[in-house]
């Protein structure tokens, strides 16, 4: 049985310029700290080219698979923000000027004694039925149509019409987390943490290895939504670490003079 309390999130980043290199992404790691906070876990981050087939098919994977879908670039003036469109083409429903949209661009751009071009006005067009995503930087708002949010690649719009849409959502039950320091290297501890996590399947422990330039450590985080299950799960890894210890301790030759280990 599916707890409704969980709540999963894709992004879908687009954009021929974060494939070439030429642009380095800054909102999937943003992106990523909102929603662990919103109690969402984000489990995929795809990036697709300036290409309409490739949005679309991108977009209904992830749009059945998840239960929020993210996306961030192409939806400015110029000929290659095709976003709106392949959005549209994907819900299959006409990709129109918003009526609202072109009044707040049009008093935008009288206020700055600017012109309202044909290409400004590509950034009012979403698919017809959407509705707005505020942008309280530049203006031109995102859309939201089904589970799926189409936001801006700039970061600092992307982040104020993220904080906008998470406020929106109902918010899942909160991750919680902690961290074990193991001075034992990943190699020497795989077998045995891989069996801890068979036992106790609704956690996640994650294994990050370190090295100070002398000795290779681990730093194990275990992550679980109930307090009970986290506990018991880092008390099986937490004795896993004394076992090891003990073992090595048992194993290392002592000074004949101290009695001290070597």
């Amino acid at each position: 049985m599916t707890d409704a309390s969980l709540k999963t999130a894709a992004m879908l980043a687009i954009g021929d310029e974060l494939l070439s290199g030429r642009t380095k992404d800054k909102n999937i790691g943003h992106l990523a700290d909102v929603l662990t906070l919103a109690g969402i876990d984000l489990k995929e981050v795809r990036i697709v080219a300036d290409e309409e087939e490739s949005i679309v098919e991108a977009l209904d994977a992830l749009r059945a698979r998840y239960t929020y879908v993210f996306t961030s670039g192409g939806i400015g003036p110029t000929h290659d923000d095709i976003t709106a469109d392949a959005v549209s083409k994907a819900f299959g429903v006409p990709c129109r000027h918003d009526a609202e949209a072109m009044k707040l661009l049009g008093a935008m751009y009288e206020r700055r004694n600017m012109e309202f071009t044909e290409a400004r006005q590509r950034m009012a067009r979403m698919p017809e039925g959407a509705r707005h995503i505020p942008n309280p930087v530049s203006t031109a708002p995102g859309f939201v149509i089904g589970n799926v949010h189409v936001m801006a690649g700039v970061p600092q719009v992307f982040q104020a019409m993220l904080d906008h849409v998470v406020s929106t959502l109902p918010a899942g039950t909160r991750m919680l987390s902690r961290s074990i320091a193991c001075p034992f290297g990943e190699g020497d501890i795989g077998t045995l943490l891989g069996a801890i996590q068979k036992n106790h399947p609704e956690t996640s422990i994650g294994s990050y290895p370190q090295f100070d330039g002398k000795r290779f450590s681990t730093e194990l985080i275990v992550r679980a939504r109930d307090e009970a299950v986290l506990a018991a799960a880092a008390a099986d890894v937490e004795a896993m670490i004394s076992a090891l210890e003990a073992e090595r301790d048992g194993n290392r030759p002592r000074d004949l003079d101290t009695g001290e280990l070597a």
